[in-house]
């Protein structure tokens, strides 16, 4: 079983929130789940958030979607993944977080087939990333997840679930390139200003919810001003290479 975890919570320092924020009455997190929806892999797709009142909303908001939810600790999101697929059993997992609205579900199946053909217990496209932010997929598999779980032991390691497992050699890892080195794009939603960007990209393809990454680059030599809003942020500045 290919279980797909989004981990997403309405507490932001940045945007709170965002998640719940709207693009033609649509929530971020209702996009995300459909365009999500359409991988071709994917056995199950399940949201995990944390049991602060705070996410009731966003609970009762998945549940109406369809998806099935699971709470858990706050600050110990290793954890709350773990409990999280351990009902399901997975034979592989993949996480994908809350601020990633457009992720593109063929990216996502060709990461994880790279997972799936190759003898490793670790494949993402993010380490080190050439893919646009907020394309950022991680696969491994749950025996992985399992070991890093009973082994990480930092503050750091258990807030943003992988670090142990990338940066632990005991750990089989590929990465999976893109062609041309686009992470300089800025597709994630953190602040106010990325929402202005996947605003712009949304309502372009509008009422489409279907089109790809290499759909949003394409729009760009046209339309270089739905891009300016967040220009001049660094990428993963708000979680310093954590993903989370």
């Amino acid at each position: 079983m290919i279980l797909a975890i989004v981990q997403a919570r309405m507490g932001s320092i940045r945007f709170p929130g965002k998640v719940l924020k709207e693009v033609n009455s649509k929530s971020l997190i209702e996009i995300l789940l459909y365009r999500l929806s359409r991988s071709v892999v994917i056995d199950k797709i399940i949201l995990a958030t944390s049991i602060n009142p705070e996410n009731n909303i966003l609970t009762e908001k998945v549940k109406k979607l369809g998806f099935e939810v699971f709470r858990g600790s706050e600050k110990n999101v290793l954890e709350r993944y773990y409990r999280a697929a351990v009902p399901y059993n997975p034979e592989v997992v993949v996480r994908i977080t809350g601020d990633c609205p457009i992720i593109d579900p063929l990216l996502v199946d060709e990461v994880i087939e790279l997972f799936v053909k190759n003898d490793v217990d670790y494949v993402s496209n993010g380490d080190p990333p050439t893919y646009p932010d907020g394309l950022d997929t991680e696969v491994f598999s749950f025996s992985s997840l399992e070991e890093t779980f009973n082994h990480a032991i930092s503050p750091f390691e258990r807030e943003h679930v992988t670090p142990y497992l990338r940066n632990n050699d005991k750990f089989k890892r590929l990465n999976y390139f893109n062609k041309t080195d686009l992470a300089s794009e800025r597709w994630t939603v953190d602040n106010v200003e990325d929402f202005e960007v996947v605003k712009c990209i949304i309502n372009h393809f509008a009422p489409n919810l279907d089109f790809t990454w290499q759909d949003v680059m394409d729009i760009k030599k046209n339309h270089p001003e739905y891009f300016e809003a967040n220009e001049g942020i660094k990428r993963d500045e708000g979680s310093k290479q954590a993903w989370d």
